[in-house]
């Protein structure tokens, strides 16, 4: 007998590991997970905004914990997944949210600041999703009677898939995202992970203030948006659940786009 589809969107039992879960879109994603029944490790640069894991502890009544790490020290982020299981948890499931913008004309663009995007945004992903991956493939199969291991779950950009404006260095971050997600799934889908990534659009958040502020960028973004406004973090919690859930078991590779029809105008 087939499972009914609540059970296919339930989290229950699971534990996922965030980065990027302080605030608008990984913090409505982390939240999102525990809603649908997981515990949360939030990956933070230091433990000073506590209020994701106050919210989802208080709130929602799921266990909560904060793991600093660095995301520009490789070191740092090699030892994230060693570091929870030692703890007992066992995480079936990998948020990477994290992520910075650097803006310049593409002619002045500082190597430091390409550095640092790049560092942060795409190898601090890669090495996440590697330490992830052996850990969970490592794990004894009759642990998985379904088969499926966990979820990657990465995010993405429409620059994914568009170039941007003065944004060289986080353009070609995202373009990485999205090839890195589908060369894991290759290797991964079939051993019962799957991995896959969300692409925000214009999402109206501390990252996007500059744009939202800029009269005539502002403008031109809002006459594109098929759907007619901004999105906001919320419109990303049903997106993350379904990826994180059995309820995507036969999607992997995949880019999703959450961004008002901008990529079907």
């Amino acid at each position: 007998m087939s499972a009914s589809v609540t059970s296919l969107f339930s989290l229950s039992g699971q534990t996922a590991v965030v980065t990027g879960g302080t605030r608008g879109i990984g913090q409505a994603m982390a939240i999102a997970l525990a809603e649908a029944g997981a515990d949360i490790v939030l990956v933070q640069r230091d433990e000073s905004n506590t209020a994701t894991r106050d919210e989802i502890i208080n709130r929602i009544g799921r266990k909560a914990w904060i793991h600093v790490a660095e995301l520009t020290n490789r070191e740092s982020v090699k030892a994230i997944i060693p570091a929870v299981v030692k703890q007992g948890i066992k995480p079936q499931i990998l948020l990477t949210c994290a992520g910075i913008q650097r803006r310049h004309p593409s002619e002045k663009f500082p190597d430091e600041d390409w550095d640092e995007v790049l560092e942060v945004n795409l190898s601090s992903v890669f090495a996440l999703c590697r330490e992830f991956g052996a850990y969970l493939l490592a794990r004894d199969a009759s642990e998985f009677p379904t088969g499926r291991r966990g979820s990657i779950i990465n995010v993405a950009s429409l620059l994914s898939f568009q170039g941007g404006i003065t944004v060289p260095a986080y353009a070609a971050s995202k373009g990485g995202i999205a090839q890195l997600t589908k060369a894991l799934s290759n290797e991964w889908i079939a051993k019962g992970i799957n991995v896959n990534a969300i692409a925000p659009g214009y999402i109206a958040t501390d990252m996007n203030t500059a744009l939202i502020n800029d009269q005539n960028r502002n403008a031109g973004i809002m006459a594109r948006i098929p759907a007619g406004r901004w999105g906001t973090p919320e419109d990303f919690k049903g997106t993350v659940v379904y990826l994180a859930s059995p309820a995507s078991a036969y999607v992997s590779g995949d880019i999703l786009c959450v961004d008002g029809g901008w990529m079907g105008r």
